[in-house]
């Protein structure tokens, strides 16, 4: 990475204000300090001719390194309101501020440098051209020293921000959507090391065939951009379709692109802009710092496969258990959307809705033990034959209880309660109102919403102002009224999960 090495800086001149009531004596200093350098900087100087001059110049310019301040202006204190309105009110400790005066005796010099937090007091008739010179050496030297030591301390602030969300994020690795949160520290740890503004983090999206922006997504941003719709400019598109294919990562200008391949197929990829001037030193760190990010990144995407792999095998299981039924392709997807939908709008922490969209395609595992004849049975149950009917959530407890996995034990209730109805003449245990669990309860909505919705081999699919109304006919008794209002609420939402989880 020795292409980071430090190039040119683009010096900006240090900015002296002159406070004098005097013309000549703004003219005469400009003249004295017109070939003045400092680390390469040379001076830029800003005007007032009063206390409120100052002040309004004071408010729009953060980083006045010196005053050169008068003391007898519009009134016989007007330089030192200046300086203590600088300190007090503006809250401005870091310009260096000179107090120039012909009239000593208004302001006694010890008195002021002790009750104004002024750095240098001199009278005029003593500031020849060398004096000038000196003094302004001395006092942005100060100012470029305290800077520095500010600037450290906010980005050591900054990089002990980054380090306790990715503890954080470290000590919860294997929850879901850790990631975002993991991503967003490590990005965070990287701009403090190496002092940027705008930084990136991406990675490869697992679908190959697919191109332009959604090749890739965002795992973490800092910075702002004009519209966040328009992050993958064309130009950063090529830089990042670049670095996949070469697997090299590259400077561009002042937009560095970093690849870290991981075991995953995920490569992740480091934006970061405005890094011409990032030293060698900081480039290694960088370097090693980013190796540990693929190792992390990796660990995490490996749990991510896990949960998915793990949720895929409960669809497919909730699959054999509806086509044995002769229920329609994709009910189950379609169900555990709806009750993740339901879930959020009623304020269900998000770790609870994403565990009931994993349970709820095994509502009905019961009926695996369901002989045929019974359900199949095209036409209605005789008593007996319903007696069998009822058996499946118990068996569907017996199926899945006993287990610690959080995941089993909402799927388990599910199983047992989806048939309870709220005022009490559900089944198998006849439970009432909120003795149903939330999740047999949103279950039961989202169930009968997407048995209505969709055609069976005994009835076609309902109109939905139909089904809306039926929805509303049973709020309170046979379904909780809370999350049919809510299911009413945000029909639009799941017509479109309908719309994206079509039957075969």
């Amino acid at each position: 990475m020795s292409f980071l090495a430090t190039s040119a800086s683009k010096l900006l001149p240090w900015k002296i204000l002159l406070v004098d009531d005097e013309p000549d004596v703004h003219t005469i200093t400009k003249m004295t300090l017109n070939r003045f350098l400092l680390d390469g900087r040379g001076l830029v100087f800003l005007d007032a001719y009063s206390g409120r001059e100052a002040k309004e110049i004071l408010s729009l310019e953060p980083d006045i390194a010196l005053v050169f301040l008068d003391v007898v202006m519009e009134a016989e204190d007007s330089g030192l309101e200046v300086a203590r309105w600088m300190r007090q009110d503006l809250g401005n400790k870091f310009s260096r501020i000179v107090l120039r005066t012909g009239q000593p005796g208004q302001a006694p010099e010890e008195r002021v440098i002790v009750d104004y937090d002024i750095n240098d007091y001199k009278e005029k008739t003593e500031l020849d051209r060398k004096k000038l010179f000196t003094t302004t050496f001395a006092a942005l030297r100060a100012y470029r020293d305290i800077m520095e030591v500010e600037q450290a301390r906010r980005f050591q602030m900054s990089y002990r921000e980054g380090l306790e969300r990715v503890i954080e994020a470290s000590a919860q690795i294997f929850q879901q959507r850790n990631l975002i949160d993991f991503a967003n520290g490590l990005l965070q740890q990287v701009i403090a090391l190496l002092r940027l503004e705008q930084s990136m983090l991406v990675r490869l999206r697992g679908a190959i065939g697919i191109s332009g922006e959604q090749k890739y997504e965002v795992l973490a941003r800092v910075g702002e951009v004009e519209d966040d719709s328009h992050i993958f400019s064309p130009e950063l598109l090529a830089q990042l379709d670049e670095a996949r294919t070469t697997r090299v990562s590259r400077l561009h200008g002042d937009t560095y692109v970093g690849y870290f391949p991981n075991s995953s197929g995920k490569a992740s990829l480091l934006v970061l802009k405005g890094v011409a001037d990032v030293g060698e030193i900081d480039a290694k760190l960088l370097e090693v710092f980013s190796s540990g990010v693929a190792i992390a990144f990796d660990n995490i995407l490996l749990n991510n496969e896990i949960t998915e792999t793990q949720s895929e095998l409960i669809l497919r299981l909730g699959d054999v258990v509806e086509s044995r039924s002769h229920e329609a392709g994709n009910h189950v997807r379609r169900m555990a959307e709806v009750c993740y939908l339901l879930a959020l709008a009623s304020n269900m922490p998000a770790d609870e809705a994403a565990i009931l969209k994993q349970a709820a395609p095994m509502h009905d595992i019961g009926k695996v033990a369901t002989p045929d004849a019974v359900l199949l049975k095209p036409g209605k149950l005789d008593p007996q034959e319903w007696a069998v009917m009822q058996q499946h959530p118990g068996i569907g407890l017996s199926i899945l209880d006993g287990s610690h996995r959080p995941i089993l034990q909402a799927a388990a209730i599910i199983a047992h309660q989806h048939h309870e109805k709220f005022d009490g003449s559900g089944y198998p245990q006849g439970l009432v109102g909120n003795l149903i669990h939330p999740y047999a309860r949103i279950v039961a909505v989202a169930d009968v919403f997407d048995a209505l919705m969709h055609a069976r081999c005994y009835k076609p699919a309902w109109a939905l102002d139909d089904v809306i109304r039926h929805l509303q006919n049973v709020s309170g008794t046979h379904l909780d009224a809370q999350y049919v209002d809510l299911l009413i609420a945000n029909i639009d939402a799941a017509l479109a999960i309908n719309a994206r989880f079509p039957d075969f």
